[in-house]
């Protein structure tokens, strides 16, 4: 008997227009709701289902907490500084990129380095499309945000951090930019939710109990602790997320995200930081020919591949062939749709 679970094949459009009648009919304004839906389907096209249509059940038990709000419109502020501002106003983030990208593309032009801070935002999205966006119009760019306390510092066996995860872009020449987007823990929080979801177990060193003891039960997992990517590797890493995305732009810290979240839907709130550079200012014109250098010497290796190369290969067949989304999500997303 086949273990495998049915799908339903779907394009692109149907996928956002899956997920923008989800969010709309449980409250969102449309223009929160079609940034998320787009933010979404990006993920299912690039193969990043914890990070798909999965996820629109989060943006919805967002809503639980008081403070969300469906239908904010982010403001934007800037000056004559190098930063840019935009207040989310307690809304989701990927409107927030929306509304600040553009400006923070304009100020890297302008002095040839920029920083967007995003302020006051649930975000439950991915980075690497922002960094992506960037990239493909020619800017160096690098993400960061704080999550909810789910990690514990190299040791430890309380939560602390947040997964805490970070994005970067390289353009390319006449390629699709070079990007990754990775989590300081040692797995993405919504990876252990699908294991649970599937009935599968995690890996080892992905987490620990709630007693510190290392586990394979994602249900024990997401009770007790994540732990770090490399042991006090990522554990610095994520402390340095959390100074960068917390206190130099004045947000929260993962543990004050926790603490907020009064409902415990697992949406985190807090900030954003993207830096901008734009690398025609440094002073080389060979940056890009000196990039395919070494991504080529990475290449010659058997075994190896570039940061993204996966995701692009994906997304060249889902635009082709569409995306399998489960049969099971589909009947969550339609019980969540209010007619």
């Amino acid at each position: 008997m086949s273990n495998e679970q049915p799908t339903t094949c779907l394009n692109l459009d149907e996928i956002h227009h899956l997920a923008l009648t989800a969010l709309e009919s449980n409250g969102f304004a449309r223009a929160q709701a079609n940034s998320i839906a787009s933010s979404v389907t990006a993920a299912e096209r690039d193969g990043c289902t914890s990070h798909g249509l999965f996820r629109v059940s989060f943006y919805i038990n967002a809503l639980q907490n008081p403070s969300a709000d469906a239908n904010a419109v982010p403001s934007l502020q800037v000056d004559d500084s190098t930063v840019v501002h935009v207040d989310g106003k307690n809304g989701f983030c990927p409107q927030a990129l929306d509304v600040g990208l553009p400006a923070l593309v304009k100020k890297a032009r302008m002095h040839g380095t920029a920083a967007l801070a995003i302020h006051n935002v649930y975000n439950i999205a991915a980075l690497w499309p922002e960094v992506e966006c960037l990239a493909r119009q020619g800017l160096v760019a690098f993400a960061f945000t704080t999550s909810n306390a789910y990690v514990t510092p190299a040791g430890g066996t309380r939560p602390l951090f947040g997964t805490n995860p970070m994005a970067f872009g390289f353009p390319r020449e006449a390629m699709p930019p070079l990007v990754f987007d990775q989590a300081s823990s040692a797995s993405a929080r919504g990876e252990i939710q699908l294991h649970q979801r599937d009935g599968q177990p995690i890996p080892d060193g992905w987490a620990i109990d709630d007693q510190g003891r290392p586990t394979n039960d994602p249900d024990a997992a997401l009770a007790g602790a994540q732990l770090p990517f490399g042991g006090h590797k990522g554990a610095s890493i994520a402390l340095m997320v959390e100074l960068l995305a917390g206190a130099l732009i004045g947000e929260n810290f993962s543990v004050d995200s926790s603490n907020q979240d009064t409902h415990k839907v697992g949406a985190p709130f807090g900030g954003e930081l993207l830096l901008a550079i734009d690398p025609s200012k440094f002073g080389s014109t060979a940056y890009l020919q000196r990039a395919e250098l070494l991504f080529s010497q990475v290449l010659d290796m058997p075994g190896t591949r570039l940061p993204s190369q996966r995701r692009y290969e994906q997304r060249e067949k889902s635009v082709a062939q569409g995306v399998e989304i489960p049969a099971r999500l589909l009947a969550e997303l339609a019980k969540m749709t209010k007619s």
